[in-house]
């Protein structure tokens, strides 16, 4: 995809294909909640005649590109235009209408969550290299309606009551967007795995698994899904109750600048275990692009990745004091 092309998509249809939808109109003006951070007042307006957005709460605006920069959090004209032309093929022409239509009505519209169950979804994650055991425990099967239409998918529910959804056709969120955050029962646990996507949280899940089908310890840590970068803001604080930080983000710059920041908020806390899957995009690729044997080394590696040496230790322990982002 070239400059020109990714100009010619309109705003207000990008952010529908994300999940995202307007909450009032103004004139040629359609007013929506950020999708750069969280807030109870839509200040962030699209021109619809110009094509262009602003941001009044960040001060900031611009045309689709600009987006882009913000929602995947780089500066790389390549990478954000190859972003842009993975969306591209769930991006469909949109109206709205505001007549009867409750300001806070999803793009998405909810009709039915139950277990997950549907062969057709189960046959999507096998292709994707998932456990479908594993997946049923933390996903549903969600019916919804989309312009008068009505489909089903993988939904992953995040801490807002919202859904990231998925099929095999399909990729998208019905709102509000928010991270979502597994503690496990009991004693609080001194560790969170952080994902991207929850695609890539089930495959660390389900190679654990196979590499340890009696004693997997799943819930020997918490686990922290992002559910895009772009909602990183919202992680800061769960996570500064966490000794150990361990992340397990996309090989590519926006991955790469989010392990950063959380590094600058907590420190020697923070492990980037990317490594692990070097020469992928992520852990999704990474166990389908492996053989399966190869999956147990990737359990290897975390479990070298967790295990400290008492030198090590001595040296957080200064840190983890004055972290300015240790927080219970």
């Amino acid at each position: 995809m070239d400059i020109q092309t990714a100009k010619q998509i309109r705003i207000t249809d990008y952010l529908h294909s994300l999940g995202y939808s307007p909450v009032k109109q103004q004139g040629n003006s359609l007013w929506y909640k950020s999708p750069l951070r969280e807030e109870h007042e839509p200040s962030f307006k699209v021109n619809t005649d110009r094509n262009m957005w602003f941001d009044f709460g960040a001060d900031k605006g611009g045309n689709l590109i600009a987006l882009a920069k913000e929602l995947y959090a780089s500066d790389s004209l390549p990478y954000l235009l190859d972003r842009i032309a993975q969306q591209t093929p769930n991006i469909r022409p949109v109206s709205f209408s505001f007549g009867k239509q409750s300001s806070s009505q999803p793009s998405f519209q909810q009709q039915e969550i139950v277990p997950l169950s549907s062969p057709a979804l189960y046959s999507y994650l096998q292709e994707r290299g998932i456990n479908t055991e594993l997946a049923k425990k933390v996903c549903k099967e969600v019916y919804f309606v989309n312009n008068g239409k009505r489909f089903f998918a993988i939904g992953f529910p995040n801490a807002s009551g919202g859904y990231e959804i998925r099929n095999k056709y399909f990729k998208g969120c019905i709102a509000p967007k928010d991270i979502t955050h597994i503690r496990q029962d009991g004693e609080p646990r001194e560790a969170c795995f952080v994902f991207e996507g929850f695609m890539d949280y089930l495959s660390f899940l389900t190679a654990r698994q196979k590499s340890c089908p009696t004693y997997p310890d799943l819930d020997k840590q918490d686990y922290l899904v992002l559910n895009s970068v772009s909602n990183l803001s919202k992680a800061i604080y769960p996570l500064g109750s966490y000794e150990k930080i361990h992340c397990f983000l996309d090989n590519d710059r926006a991955g790469m600048e989010a392990v950063q920041e959380l590094d600058r908020e907590y420190g020697l806390r923070v492990r980037d275990c990317s490594h692990i899957y070097s020469g992928y995009k992520d852990l999704n690729d990474y166990i389908t692009g492996q053989k399966l044997a190869q999956s147990a080394d990737l359990i290897q590696s975390i479990k070298q990745a967790q295990q400290e040496k008492p030198a090590e230790k001595q040296e957080q322990q200064p840190s983890e004091r004055t972290s300015r982002g240790f927080r219970m």
